[in-house]
């Protein structure tokens, strides 16, 4: 057994290699229904600079294709909702729609995945909806031909609506007037290990229920949670009881090893003023707060231990878009390549801080020191979080509730506990947040809580109860 001190410092240096090399969850929709989008080529290099690693486009445009070749990102491309019929209806249509849009630009550019159609099932039109499987079919009939059947997975895209309930999330269900073309449609997906891939947008659900704890609830903030009786589950963000909520629908159905991708979530940062809920304080709470939620890999509690695929909606605005302001107002990133906000995205700030190693300090140098011999770097400071001053035992109380509802390890502070004693809120909420903090990645909104948590270092760690802790 490694010594604690050792055990902790491999822990550390695990986290941060595993934040600095397994972000593929992360993705981002390049919408084009814009006239002032900068060209394929610098967006190829923004994505670059970003932790970004697989953009979803709406349809198949060479130029984007091309101009992400090389670059190891991960590409969706879509077929369009136009073109089901003659995809379902003709298999050579669908030949020469893989022969066009996939095979010049394959392996170079990383096409991953093939969307038929955008959120067909709740489109009312049937027509579409019975074409649907068969255009797939050919479609993936076609990669067979051109050996890319198991390289590239086929699917299609659904929006929430699918569901005919989903609170509490064990409840559910599929509509039923869904269940033949929806199983036909898993089948497919189980047969080929492609994904079921659903747009949840806590967004909309905030939209339609207004209320402040609503709104906690939705941005990944404190609140008191959603209690599944059936489960005995207390959810603490909305992101996961929506996800939990498809994937109920999906074992209702015996569909228990299709997995999910988010195919669009996102939240406007501006909106009309008769608009609930955008503002640029929302947005980056909403993405600032998920992209930690799934850094942290916890899951959610029915698919714990790993991140959903997530395409965070979008990469620009679409300034051509109809509807409401909010409908323009999606975009991480402007015309100019400028943040709209700063959500942690770029390399040069999303990584956990390096971990000091366990050397024996270097002395300072002496006078004698030669002046262009550059003294050695000062060691890091291990740093925790912990509470404001101040901060009411409810508070607190939420806090404990949001951690521990995350999937984090709270053991320590369960009776039996190292750090159990004494049983207070302040206590237990201390060690839980400070736990939070250092698994999630160490960024500074990884210790807000809502501002009512700081970054310290004072060592809170007490008798036999160890704080873990990182270095900054």
């Amino acid at each position: 057994m490694l010594p604690l001190t050792s055990a902790s410092f491999l822990f550390s240096f695990l986290l941060v290699v595993s934040l600095a090399n397994s972000q593929s969850f992360i993705g981002v929709n390049y919408g084009q229904v814009a006239d002032n989008l900068p060209p394929p080529s610098a967006t190829a290099k923004l994505l670059q600079s970003t932790s970004i690693q697989k953009v979803r486009l709406y349809g198949s445009d060479p130029a984007i294709i091309k101009a992400l070749a090389n670059t190891d990102i991960g590409i969706v491309i879509g077929a369009a909702n136009g073109d089901i019929p003659a995809l379902a209806s003709d298999p050579n249509f669908a030949k020469n729609w893989v022969n066009t849009n996939v095979v010049p630009f394959y392996p170079a550019s990383k096409i991953i995945l093939i969307t038929v159609g955008n959120e067909v099932m709740t489109s009312n039109d049937q027509n579409l909806v019975t074409q649907l499987v068969p255009a797939i079919k050919n479609v993936q009939n076609a990669l067979d031909s051109a050996s890319l059947g198991g390289k590239i997975k086929v699917s299609t895209v659904h929006s929430m609506a699918v569901l005919r309930q989903s609170e509490p999330p064990s409840s559910g269900r599929f509509h039923p007037g869904m269940d033949s073309v929806m199983k036909e449609l898993l089948g497919f997906n189980n047969a080929t290990g492609s994904p079921f891939a659903i747009n949840p947008y806590p967004y909309f659900a905030y939209t339609s229920d207004s209320r402040p704890e609503t709104l906690a609830f939705c941005l990944f903030q404190p609140n008191s949670g959603r209690f599944d009786p059936n489960t005995n589950i207390r959810y603490m963000n909305m992101f996961d009881a929506q996800l939990d909520g498809v994937r109920s629908a999906l074992n209702s159905l015996r569909f228990k090893d299709v997995e999910i991708v988010v195919a669009e979530t996102g939240w406007p940062y501006k909106g009309d003023s008769n608009e609930v809920g955008p503002s640029l304080e929302n947005a980056k709470a909403y993405n600032g707060n998920l992209i930690a939620h799934l850094r942290s890999k916890v899951g959610t509690p029915l698919m714990p231990g790993k991140s959903v695929d997530t395409y965070l909606f979008a990469l620009y605005d679409e300034d051509l878009k109809p509807g409401p302001a909010s409908e323009r107002a999606f975009g991480l990133f402007k015309p100019d390549l400028s943040m709209t906000y700063d959500v942690g995205l770029s390399k040069s700030t999303n990584q956990a801080p390096p971990v000091a190693s366990p050397k024996t300090p270097v002395n300072n140098p002496s006078p004698k020191t030669p002046v262009n011999n550059p003294a050695p770097k000062p060691q890091k400071k291990a740093v925790w979080c912990v509470p404001k001053a101040g901060v009411s035992d409810a508070q607190l109380q939420a806090n404990l509730d949001y951690v521990c509802g995350h999937g984090v390890d709270c053991s320590a502070i369960q009776p039996g506990g190292a750090c159990f004693e004494p049983n207070t809120v302040a206590s237990h909420a201390a060690y839980a947040m400070n736990l939070l903090y250092q698994t999630a990645g160490r960024n500074p909104w990884n210790c807000d809580f809502v501002q009512t948590a700081t970054i310290s270092s004072n060592n809170p760690s007490y008798n036999g109860c160890i704080y873990p802790s990182g270095s900054t």
